[in-house]
């Protein structure tokens, strides 16, 4: 059995950004540790499960009183279970060490972690929890200190997400600048540096939740996804360098990076958990009452896959 070597000194709780410390297909990186081919932690052959399944979900059909089948309802996703058998095969002196840095990793905690796999090239993450770990001390980890470990990781948001983040920006619309004099044919009106419009192209298969971030200087910002006609409109004015953050994802709304404002939500705004951007291409208007040059507004998300 071929020898493998680790760097044991990482921290094996840090929340890395997804798959910093994937290198090749078969790897899965908990938070700061690497698990698969290169490493003293082996993936059973049997893989994972629960990773390119559909999650379980839950169904608001109503069945019919007075005939057959049921009105078809919303359904909403539960959280993902991903499972796999992972080996313990540390290289002469380093059992003690690697134990340790499982033991670290594998550990029950409250915060959720990246978790992040990589198949033909692909790259996919989750936030997740360890929600198993066993690891039987029989006579094979007792004499040898190989094991054979059932892991088991339980992610709230079922969706899978790709590793890069995604930006789209624009500025506030502008008007054309006009007719030029002495007047020439053909006509040129000019053009605007800004229309306020931006795409966010989700390539994945599942809606993706954005993180908008509005720059001021500019009164009410307002962002609207033209398909869908999901707005959020917030009754506030911010100076030049001031940012409005929204996590549609969280549902929360803060100024600056700490004071909440989501109480500034104006009456025709709908809810931030609710404006997401669906598979394929979103065009999003940005349309404040008042705008200065800098005003700005920047779409930040990760395509999502089920």
């Amino acid at each position: 059995m071929a020898e493998t070597t680790a760097d044991f000194t990482t921290d094996h709780t840090a929340d890395l950004p997804p798959g910093s410390l994937i290198t090749q297909d078969g790897q899965v990186q908990w938070a700061g540790l690497l698990i698969g081919p290169g490493t003293p932690f082996a993936v059973d052959r049997s893989g994972l499960t629960g990773w390119e399944d559909l999650p379980e979900y839950d169904s608001s059909d109503a069945d019919r009183p007075t005939s057959h089948g049921a009105w078809p309802g919303a359904r909403y996703a539960k959280p993902r279970k991903v499972a796999g058998t992972v080996w313990l095969l540390p290289g002469d002196g380093a059992v003690p060490d690697a134990v340790r840095a499982l033991r670290q990793a594998l550990a029950l905690t409250d915060r959720e972690r990246w978790l992040a796999v990589r198949l033909h090239g692909e790259t996919l993450a989750v936030r997740a929890r360890v929600s198993q770990r066993v690891l039987p001390a029989d006579r094979l980890f007792a004499t040898q200190g190989t094991g054979k470990a059932a892991v088991q990781w339980l992610a709230a948001d079922p969706r899978r997400y790709a590793v890069a983040e995604r930006t789209a920006v624009t500025g506030a619309p502008e008007p054309e600048p006009g007719l030029a004099w002495p007047l020439t044919w053909p006509l040129d009106w000019g053009r605007a540096r800004s229309t306020g419009d931006t795409l966010a192209d989700n390539t994945g298969s599942a809606p993706a939740h954005p993180v908008i971030v509005f720059r001021g200087p500019c009164s009410t910002p307002t962002v609207t996804d033209r398909a869908t006609r999901r707005r959020l409109r917030y009754a506030i004015d911010l100076a030049a360098n001031d940012e409005l953050t929204v996590d549609t994802a969280a549902g929360t709304v803060t100024l600056n990076g700490s004071a909440a404002r989501r109480h500034t939500a104006a009456a025709d705004s709908g809810p931030e958990e609710l404006f997401a951007l669906e598979p394929g291409v979103s065009e999003l208007s940005f349309r404040p009452e008042r705008a200065g040059d800098e005003a700005q507004m920047t779409v930040r998300w990760r395509d999502a896959e089920w």
